[in-house]
């Protein structure tokens, strides 16, 4: 779903009900979420919540509230205060719980009691479900489905898991539709319902239980079979999470840095939405240099300042020393002028770094209705106080 033109920010967070973020490990994606989550509790009325599917637990840090788990928490008045900040709405977070995920899970598509309680009983259930293929993945769209049709939430932020990854949370629902009329479903439940096969594999069965140890298979099929009895809910529900992802309340924003890497994986990340026919709100460029390094004038005062700085005659020098020694101890003019001459000498570097980012960033800017800048800033965000200069950059 390409957009004819750019939304300002705070007017494409008020549009939602649903924002996925995506991207690349390592390019600020959580703290992006979190300062989206902050910009629309702060500007908007409702209640906002901010969901990290992400393992790691920065966002807690970032949202001051300790330690997040499947239930959300909201950020205290107290913490905003702090920063001398009256939101009009509420800012909440959580981190999805994968055990307690699955266990609603099973309580919830069980046709029956028995079910239930003979699934969650089952022996092989706590290792199956902890190490099911893609079980967080698939986790995180039932929860987002299900925060949606509670009406808890006037908006929901998802900190998806880092790069192609943020793919198999999108895939997992046709997946686990999948997954039902797999061969391998087929083959584990076969036995229970095939009296010529079970009779057929009884010696293959007969070696497993010696080498595996007595009843394992037998545990493993039983457990599928009670799966499968949960399938119409299952499929169902997949279902309804694809149309809720292809929806005009959900848009997506994708983050990354842009080193070359990154940037490679959000345009992969930005297509592949796109051929997907999902609304692409925004393409997010965290720690950006400033384009005024790439313009002729710069790298003309970096030659002036290097020479200046290398005149032993000169007044630059002096100048600077004794500006900086006025701040405290004096200074050595030596050592300053060997960091003005250094700094001015690499600045070719410098410049020659933001002009491939400019590429980049002119590549990325193609595939999408606006990219946001967000500068390198002078510290890591680790508090309100600093998601809130990163809200501003956002909206700049």
């Amino acid at each position: 779903m390409r957009r004819k033109g750019p939304v300002p920010l705070d007017a494409l967070l008020a549009s939602k009900e649903m924002v996925l973020v995506l991207g690349s490990g390592g390019v600020g994606k959580t703290t992006i979420s979190a300062a989206l989550g902050l910009a629309a509790a702060v500007e908007q009325g409702g209640r906002v919540l901010v969901l990290t599917v992400d393992p790691a637990k920065r966002l807690a840090d970032a949202l001051g509230v300790g330690a997040l788990g499947n239930t959300a928490t909201r950020v205290p008045d107290e913490a905003f205060a702090d920063i001398r900040v009256t939101p009009r709405g509420e800012l909440w977070a959580a981190m999805l719980d994968t055990k307690a995920g699955w266990d609603e899970l099973i309580r919830r598509h069980a046709p029956d009691e028995r079910v239930r309680d003979a699934v969650l009983q089952n022996p092989l259930y706590q290792n199956i479900t902890g190490r099911f293929v893609h079980s967080h993945d698939y986790l995180a769209m039932e929860q987002l489905h299900d925060l949606h049709a509670s009406g808890q939430y006037d908006l929901v932020v998802v900190d998806t898991p880092p790069s192609r990854n943020a793919l198999s949370v999108l895939d997992a629902p046709a997946r686990m539709r999948e997954f039902f009329g797999s061969r391998l479903l087929r083959w584990l439940t076969v036995p229970y319902r095939s009296r010529l096969f079970t009779v057929a594999s009884k010696p293959f069965y007969q070696i497993a239980d010696r080498v595996l140890g007595s009843g394992f298979l037998r545990d493993i099929a039983d457990f599928f079979v009670l799966f499968q009895a949960m399938e119409k809910g299952f499929v169902a529900r997949a279902e309804q999470v694809e149309a809720l992802l292809g929806d005009a309340r959900t848009t997506f924003l994708v983050v990354s840095t842009l080193e070359t890497a990154p940037a490679h994986e959000a345009a992969f990340l930005a297509r592949e939405l796109l051929r997907r026919d999902y609304d692409l709100g925004a393409i997010v460029a965290n720690r950006v240099l400033p384009p005024s390094l790439t313009r002729r004038g710069a790298a003309t005062s970096a030659t002036r300042l290097a020479a200046a700085a290398a005149d032993p005659d000169g007044a630059l020098v002096p100048a600077v020393a004794a500006a900086l020694g006025a701040a405290g101890p004096p200074v050595d003019e030596r050592v300053v002028r060997d960091v003005l001459v250094e700094v001015a000498t690499r600045f070719h570097d410098v410049a020659l770094v933001a002009a491939r980012e400019a590429e980049r960033r002119a590549e990325l800017a193609a595939l999408t209705p606006q990219v946001l800048d967000v500068p390198h800033l002078d510290s890591d965000v680790n508090d309100l106080r600093g998601l809130m200069t990163l809200v501003a950059h956002l909206r700049a």
